[in-house]
């Protein structure tokens, strides 16, 4: 056929960035429109900066990640131990399923919050439970994990996830703020209105997630690339970076446009909706919540899973899922999904601090990484640019300086602050 050259290259194309695209299906979730619309609800277009950095800087991260596990042949909480020993690898390990919990609890109170509004309308009542929406969730895909029915599924969820980023871009080119605007957003600079720390840290660590990068090892060996693909791996980076940055920037633009022109907060997981309804009108309710509900459990089941995947990681062993120890951990790692159901808290200020917990182990993991592809035995043919240590070193800065706002904000969120 006269296309199949075309088709052999689309295709070829596709293979070369499924890494970079499962990047984005994970980033691009229910954490990612909370913080996002939050931003851009509170501050309009002032914070596209710390999108435009954290995008620049997850790049970095990802190519020097891929890069030392090409080069070292392991993937990274395995070489971690190697080089650095295991105490302070535990502690890693520990803190980043502390953000994977933290991730869960987050996830599950904004769907269930939404949820419950939205059936409220149908229903005319309170609508549905938030706990009884939550153990349903859980239970679906508990069920899908043990029978191992979980690809379709997820597929499908991402049909409806990639809709909802749609909608956001159409709708962005509708309430786009004018470019002066856009531009001014670019440039650093901390709100003195709220409480802008925790949100700044919440947008990095949604973008910047910690679990993804520590994953990236996982997809790198998964692909089989080696030393003479570096090039494709910074493609397949850049790609998803670039896709990442105008997909959040489109959702801050989209409540930018919206709710912050008309002094509207985000106070209720229900209000985001708003930012969809110069496109969709009324039809934005349900769309929204269908979006939010695939978002959210196409991000929980690889949450519940990441566990087992770290241990694995730093046990250098092979991925079974299949064992008990492993299927009992995922079923604990589940169960943290009831606790704002149970216990209550604002589903929104509870999404923000749980992506904000991801930049406290981020400089560690960046420093680690920094100097693993500068040592000897591992960068011996390929040492790195100078250009990219200079963006690692950067990275570094960047990360401990998001550390530092994410403290100060949950000092502030909790009402510590002298």
């Amino acid at each position: 056929m006269p296309d199949t050259p075309i088709r052999a290259k689309l295709q070829a194309f596709i293979a070369s960035v499924l890494p970079g695209l499962f990047l984005i299906g994970y980033v691009i979730g229910t954490g990612s429109v909370t913080s996002m619309a939050k931003a851009g609800a509170s501050h309009g277009m002032s914070l596209t900066w710390t999108l435009a950095l954290a995008s620049l800087f997850t790049h970095i991260m990802v190519v020097a990640l891929s890069r030392l596990t090409i080069l070292s042949g392991e993937t990274t909480l395995f070489t971690f131990r190697r080089h650095f020993g295991r105490p302070v690898t535990l502690f890693i390990l520990a803190s980043l399923m502390t953000t994977q919990i933290a991730s869960i609890i987050g996830v599950m109170g904004i769907m269930t919050d939404v949820f419950r509004e939205w059936t409220s309308q149908w229903a005319g009542g309170a609508g549905v439970p938030p706990l009884a929406s939550a153990v349903a969730f859980t239970l679906l895909l508990l069920g899908l994990y043990w029978q191992g029915r979980h690809a379709l599924f997820l597929k499908a969820l991402a049909g409806l996830v990639a809709m909802m980023g749609v909608a956001f871009v159409f709708t962005a080119t509708i309430v786009m703020p004018d470019p002066e605007t856009m531009l001014r957003g670019l440039v650093p600079s901390v709100p003195k209105t709220g409480d802008p720390a925790l949100l700044i840290a919440a947008m990095v660590g949604t973008t910047m997630a910690s679990v993804v990068l520590i994953t990236r090892s996982v997809l790198v060996q998964e692909k089989g690339w080696t030393a003479r693909d570096f090039s494709e791996v910074n493609r397949d980076s850049g790609f998803a970076m670039s896709a990442l940055f105008f997909i959040n920037a489109a959702i801050m633009a989209c409540a930018a446009g919206t709710l912050y022109v008309q002094g509207m907060e985000i106070d209720r997981a229900i209000d985001m909706v708003k930012t969809l309804e110069p496109l969709a009108g009324r039809v934005a309710v349900t769309g929204f919540v269908l979006g939010i509900l695939a978002a959210g459990l196409s991000s929980l089941f690889p949450n519940y899973v990441l566990g087992p995947w770290m241990i694995c990681d730093y046990l250098g062993i092979p991925r079974r899922m299949d064992r008990t120890g492993f299927r009992v951990l995922v079923a604990l790692t589940a169960l943290t999904g009831l606790v704002v159901p149970i216990f209550g808290g604002s589903p929104v200020q509870i999404m923000i601090a749980s992506q904000a917990v991801s930049p406290l182990v981020m400089p560690l993991l960046a420093l680690f990484v920094w100097v693993l592809i500068n040592k000897p035995e591992i960068a011996a043919k390929h040492p790195p640019s100078r250009a990219l240590n200079v963006g690692m070193a950067v990275t570094v800065l960047f990360s401990t300086y998001m550390l530092i706002l994410a403290v100060r904000g949950f000092i502030e969120q909790f009402g510590f602050a002298a």
